[in-house]
């Protein structure tokens, strides 16, 4: 491998780590409707592009016939895509299919999984990141039958200049003469300078490529994280990346109404987390209010979404002093925070007591083992022990927040999945032909909150259910947000994820 190389790869590690819209966890999960069935998407995207993306959708319901799978780039659609490929069922899984498919743009695409079957045809979209995160080593032993084959190809066509020259034009049966062998060396020997070329243009090719394959490497945008830039309370996040044009990025549009979401992770325990939604002051610069979170150093992540259905998580650290702020005073109606300095962490099977007295149950006898596919299930009980009647928080009936204790993973999802039900409406209006809409963040807006009411298992119910694989074992912390009496209440739980 080239010297020069060593940094890229390094900053190509990071980004595979910061992948998109999560850190440390690549995966895409969707749960919802394709139709009249539900469904769940689980996509695996590739860490190279072109690259093959892996795809597992599980039905509910009796009478599947069919399941296909159609990927399509942001600004083309399904009008501009290859046809649907047919998904495989899984021999002893009676409604999971399979399924991969060729991701050959960098950007964003959409998978279109359609299911046919006894209650009909149903379809549904599910946003994907096509990111080009990794350069693939070349070992020794493909290098060396690399170099042998082109060895073998540049005999045999000194080979053929020599035949050529040496027998083209002889009679059957007639052997050449000395002059003629004499020609046949001079048009070998003239013939080197022209495969030389040929070699150094085939070399000046592959690095051209190498080239535009490293400028569209996906490393996450560059930020800062300061406090005190009005006041003391005041925390103000900038985009300091060379890369945040317009050229580059397309504009960020809200998602679940809010341009940003900011979680602060305290680094050390776990023992304070922040959901907060800062106000944009220009094109590069965001700004909120420290919430009354204790002293000491956070992790900082910060969720965006491109007008291409592209979302980002950028990552940062900052050093938080004892903040005054009440809760009234936060920016932003739908900030929350907790913190559980001296509270044991609760796992799997266990409950919390949230803060206006109700209670939050994991409901599960186990952890799952890394990269097992689950539906984390929590329950949430009134103060007098009946069922809480749950409230839409900012258009979900929960988010939560997931976080290895080292940093390395963080996840923000809701019971749809992983997914940006922003990201997931856009690609929905652009195959309608709703362009003006799709690229209007108020319209969308008005389309999510029309939405939410109706949504599927939306606030009919106590009990909230995530899908999720943890992408690597360890210690996690996880926290659960609902609405009730339009007070945002926050449950924390850890797990000890096996391998």
């Amino acid at each position: 491998m080239k010297k020069w190389l060593a940094p890229r790869i390094a900053s190509v590690a990071l980004a595979w780590l910061l992948l998109a819209a999560h850190v440390g966890s690549p995966n895409i999960f969707f749960d919802g409707e394709a139709g009249p069935y539900p469904v769940r998407v689980v996509i695996r995207p590739p860490a190279a592009i072109p690259g093959l993306a892996e795809i597992t959708v599980r039905v509910q319901g009796q009478g599947v016939e069919r399941v296909t799978v159609q990927p399509a780039a942001w600004n083309l659609g399904s009008a501009g895509a290859p046809r649907p490929d047919e998904a495989v069922r899984l021999g002893a899984e009676e409604n999971v299919w399979s399924a991969e498919l060729w991701l050959m743009e960098f950007g964003s695409y959409s998978v279109h999984v359609a299911v046919e079957g006894a209650e009909g045809e149903g379809r549904v979209i599910v946003p994907v990141p096509a990111l080009a995160t990794s350069i693939a080593d070349m070992s020794v032993g493909l290098q060396a039958t690399l170099v042998g084959l082109g060895l073998f190809l540049l005999v045999g066509l000194l080979s053929i200049v020599g035949a050529a020259a040496r027998e083209a034009s002889l009679a059957p049966a007639e052997a050449p003469d000395s002059r003629r062998r004499r020609r046949s060396r001079i048009a070998q020997v003239a013939s080197l300078p022209i495969l030389a070329l040929a070699l150094f243009g085939g070399a000046r090719w592959w690095a051209s490529e190498e080239g535009v394959y490293e400028q569209n490497l996906f490393v996450p945008l560059q930020i800062e994280t300061a406090t005190g830039a009005d006041t003391p309370e005041s925390l103000e996040l900038r985009i300091v990346d060379e890369r945040w044009s317009p050229q580059r990025y397309t504009p960020l549009l809200p998602d679940h109404g809010k341009l940003m979401h900011l979680f602060l992770v305290g680094d050390a325990g776990l023992d304070a987390m922040a959901h907060l939604h800062p106000v944009r002051r220009d094109s590069a610069t965001f700004a909120t209010l420290v919430p009354p979170l204790p002293e000491g150093r956070y992790r900082v992540y910060a969720d965006i979404l491109h007008e291409s259905g592209l979302t980002q998580t950028l990552t940062d650290t900052v050093q938080l002093a004892e903040s005054n702020v009440e809760p009234a005073d936060a920016l932003d109606r739908d900030d929350s925070w907790i913190v559980t300095t001296g509270r044991p962490f609760v796992g799997a099977g266990g409950h919390v007591e949230l803060d206006d007295g109700s209670t939050m149950t994991w409901v599960a006898d186990s952890v799952p083992r890394a990269g097992e596919e689950t539906t984390l299930t929590f329950d949430v009980s009134a103060p007098d022990g009946s069922p809480a009647t749950l409230e839409p928080y900012m258009g979900m009936a929960a988010h939560s927040m997931i976080s290895r204790d080292d940093g390395s993973v963080f996840v923000h999802l809701h019971p749809l999945g992983t997914i940006s039900m922003t990201s997931q409406r856009l690609f929905e209006q652009r195959e309608q032909g709703d362009t003006v809409r799709a690229g209007d963040g108020r319209l969308l807006i008005d389309d999510e909150l029309a939405a939410f009411p109706s949504g599927p298992r939306m606030l009919r119910s106590s009990t909230v259910s995530l899908p999720y694989a943890f992408p690597q074992p360890g210690e996690y912390r996880i926290w659960v947000q609902v609405m009730r009496d339009g007070r945002v209440l926050t449950g924390a739980f850890t797990a000890q994820v096996p391998e």
